[in-house]
């Protein structure tokens, strides 16, 4: 039985990779809507619109829980999509509550009042759109009080990573990185709020320094994935087969995920 992951490129298969090898036994389907990327630029109607859709495809694939991969989406659409109901016994779950609850070093599911925690100062780096939303300072205020946030639109990160082009990717990262020192200069922690920056934490954490803790996601998401599997064993779904879908070009997409994670990927057209 399947779970579906989805992004709007390629970042969120640094996600599926990491909850394949914690979950190797269950099958994952993976949504790229590689033909309208990147999502980090667009209003947040239309990032609802996109995610509503690429959710509904996964459904269809028998995937009664979908996990977005996604931070845009999660941050503009989640919340929307869950208050605005969603189908009977189908589940979707963003990538921002694992990353808030291991800064504030709370168990997995643990809904107890905000209280104060060890880290004061959190640099965000994120999409433009993300950044804009503030879903991150709200899910955080849940959960922590007396913690002050200060993000970073990350602007060009997204596509320099998609076109492969490592080296911009890098230059990009670093000006970033410098704008919001000037911004924050001591951050205690700094949190990757876009599951295409794993490729690029060890950049945010030269350019950050070593007493800054920086948070990626992937890891994270496996782990509550897990925990969250084994509380609701029943939202492994239908689907039967793991595969990989896009919107964009199957044979142009695939070569770029192959290079992406070193190892053959082969995605079909959704």
């Amino acid at each position: 039985m399947a779970v579906g992951v989805f992004d709007s490129g390629l970042g969120g298969l640094t996600v599926l990779d990491a909850v394949a090898k914690r979950l190797p036994d269950v099958d994952f389907v993976y949504y790229g809507d590689n033909a309208n990327a990147p999502y980090g630029v667009r209003d947040a109607d239309d990032v609802l619109a996109l995610t509503r859709a690429a959710v509904s495809r996964l459904w269809d694939e028998g995937c009664d829980l979908v996990i977005l991969a996604c931070n845009t989406a999660s941050a503009a659409a989640l919340r929307r999509m869950q208050e605005g109901g969603l189908p009977e016994g189908k589940r979707v779950l963003g990538v921002f509550v694992p990353l808030i609850e291991a800064l504030t070093e709370r168990d997995w599911g643990d809904n107890s009042p905000p209280r104060e925690v060890d880290v004061k100062h959190v640099a965000l780096f994120a999409t433009p759109a993300t950044v804009a939303s503030r879903a991150f300072q709200r899910e955080l205020a849940f959960r922590a009080i007396g913690v002050d946030v200060e993000a970073q639109a990350c602007g060009g990160v997204v596509d320099a990573i998609e076109d492969g082009d490592m080296i911009l990717a890098d230059a990009l990262v670093r000006s970033h990185v410098d704008a919001l020192l000037r911004k924050m200069p001591e951050p205690d922690a700094a949190m990757l709020g876009c599951t295409h920056y794993p490729l690029m934490e060890e950049v945010f954490q030269e350019a950050l320094g070593t007493k800054v803790r920086v948070f990626s996601q992937a890891g994270l998401v496996a782990e509550s994935l897990a925990d969250y599997l084994i509380r609701h064993p029943n939202m492994r779904g239908g689907g039967a087969v793991s595969k990989f879908l896009t919107t964009g070009d199957a044979p142009k997409v695939s070569n770029r995920a192959t290079a992406f994670l070193r190892r053959k990927i082969i995605f079909e057209a959704a």
